[in-house]
């Protein structure tokens, strides 16, 4: 099998593959924020959660949904700050991951990866990352509500 990339290539492809993966089962997992409610344990991401409260009219009272799922639409997550995290880190993930899988086919594929490809590809998988992690685009803080 030919390569078009050199021994730092090959290795650079595994290891754009290893943090694209990482990144996209953080963006997916809802553990984001943990915290306590109604004395039960509950968490959420962008746009996934557990254990969350749903009325329920037939006793007039708040109940909790011990189960994960993610939330109806859109616009049923909670912020308009919670939106934006989820597009942006949903296509920091998509980046970096057109990027790893292009070039772990680089690894098979001869002359597919040029000196040219290759700075484009970090370009755009350093825009991924900063899409993904947000450090450097003044998101390394985050507002966090208390959950009990």
């Amino acid at each position: 099998m030919a390569s078009s990339l050199t021994c730092a290539g090959i290795v650079w492809a595994f290891l754009s593959f290893l943090c694209a993966a990482t990144s996209c089962v953080g963006f997916f997992m809802p553990y984001w924020l943990l915290g306590s409610q109604l004395e039960k344990s509950v968490s959420f991401g962008t746009f996934r959660r557990c254990s969350y409260p749903v009325r329920d009219e037939s006793r007039q009272m708040t109940v909790m949904v011990e189960q994960c799922g993610r939330y109806a639409s859109f616009q049923a997550i909670p912020s308009a700050e919670w939106r934006i995290c989820t597009v942006v880190t949903g296509l920091g993930c998509g980046l970096l991951l057109l990027v790893a899988l292009t070039a772990l086919m680089g690894c098979c594929v001869s002359e597919l990866i040029s000196r040219t490809v290759g700075r484009v590809a970090g370009g755009i998988q350093f825009l991924g990352g900063k899409c993904s992690f947000g450090e450097g685009m003044g998101m390394s803080r985050l507002s966090v509500w208390r959950l009990s």
